[in-house]
């Protein structure tokens, strides 16, 4: 058995930033000609007109103040409201491994490691822009890669679980080094029309590098263990696939993108992710006192402020439970890894960390590291 260990992180964060002010300013002009086009319907009961929405509301409902997105013309452009990501040819990169790509090369120079000892790639994410050939594969060749690798989706959880699988093999001796790609173009499957949730997400990409621990060349996170739960749930929901044009009456359809029940979600999701990581520290025999730091899925400050007070049993300083989502916005797997990968300085040889995601399906993943030097 082997020793797994985190020794490189990367995030590729896009170049175009949206601000709460620009998003409202767009999503209220989308509402004005909307509920001005159909006025006699929403007069006469048969049309819900659309309230506007205000910096103050999305703050106070998500603690979310500025996201970033691959393409913000169409985004913020009243009469479309969704990105202009035009095709690319087959012979070119996906825009998804254009972006894991980045990610993944930063991850490379930050462990001191050469794509070629590479032998695994999972692309682990919430959307996948095609069913095959592979994103994971395409980013395999696209850095030089050896071994195998696959696309998965675990939501959310995308991210965690696939360091759990990546780890598993590095531990059983089927793999060496590993990389754990989040490319996640969250901008492409939000309905921005829909004030409950027109600021949610945004754009970006991670990745997470795993070796053998005794191979490291520099500081390091060796994984103690890793736990995964999943429980069937509609309340997130996304009904786009490949059997979309087999279905009569697609245009337009609302379940075609992102959709949430937000209150059964935070009723049914907080006790879920709490009771799984005092479950996850008491396998490993761990104190929740003994964690230096709680690097959480970023979707929702509130969320993580109660997640964060019932593991420590107290209210968590800002350092022991840091938030990037003020930033970045909900990016599905990727959050706690951006958490993870800018928040992790400043702790010392034997400090103990749990990275930890949930969202659709229900999924739940955490990762429970150590501090190596």
């Amino acid at each position: 058995m082997h020793q797994p260990a985190i020794t490189g992180t990367g995030v590729f964060t896009p170049p175009h930033r949206i601000d709460n002010a620009r998003l409202v300013a767009a999503y209220n002009a989308h509402a004005e000609r909307f509920n001005a086009a159909h006025a006699e319907a929403i007069a006469a009961g048969e049309v819900e007109p659309k309230a506007p929405s205000s910096e103050t509301f999305i703050l106070e409902a998500s603690g979310i103040e500025a996201r970033y997105v691959m393409e913000p013309e169409g985004v913020l452009d009243p009469d479309r409201m969704y990105p202009r990501l035009p095709p690319r040819a087959d012979d070119a990169p996906s825009l998804m491994a254009e972006m894991g790509l980045d990610a993944a090369r930063r991850a490379l120079a930050e462990a001191q490691v050469e794509a070629g000892a590479v032998d695994l790639v999972l692309c682990a994410a919430s959307n996948h822009e095609r069913a095959y050939p592979a994103i994971a594969v395409e980013i395999q060749a696209l850095l030089g890669a050896g071994g195998f690798a696959y696309d998965m989706n675990v939501a959310c959880s995308s991210a965690t679980i696939g360091i759990q699988t990546a780890a598993d093999m590095i531990r059983a001796g089927s793999v060496r080094t590993a990389l754990v790609i989040s490319p996640e173009i969250t901008s492409a499957h939000l309905e921005w029309r829909d004030r409950d949730c027109h600021f949610i997400f945004g754009d970006v990409a991670t990745a997470v590098l795993l070796q053998r621990a005794d191979e490291a060349a520099g500081a390091h996170w060796r994984v103690l263990s890793c736990r995964a739960a999943t429980q069937y749930s509609n309340n997130i929901r996304n009904n786009e696939g490949f059997l979309r044009r087999s279905r009569d009456q697609m245009e337009d359809r609302r379940d075609m993108q992102f959709m949430q029940n937000g209150r059964k979600v935070f009723r049914e999701v907080l006790p879920l992710v709490v009771e799984h990581i005092a479950a996850h520290l008491s396998e490993a025999q761990v104190a929740p006192g003994d964690l230096s730091r709680l690097w959480l899925h970023q979707a929702n400050r509130t969320m993580n402020d109660y997640i964060g007070r019932k593991v420590l049993g107290r209210e968590p300083a800002p350092h022991e439970q840091p938030n990037i989502l003020q930033d970045y916005a909900n990016t599905s797997s990727a959050g706690s890894i951006i958490a993870f990968s800018q928040t992790r300085e400043g702790l010392a040889p034997g400090d103990l960390g749990l990275i930890c995601s949930f969202g659709a399906g229900y999924s739940v993943g955490s990762v429970l590291v150590e501090q190596a030097g």
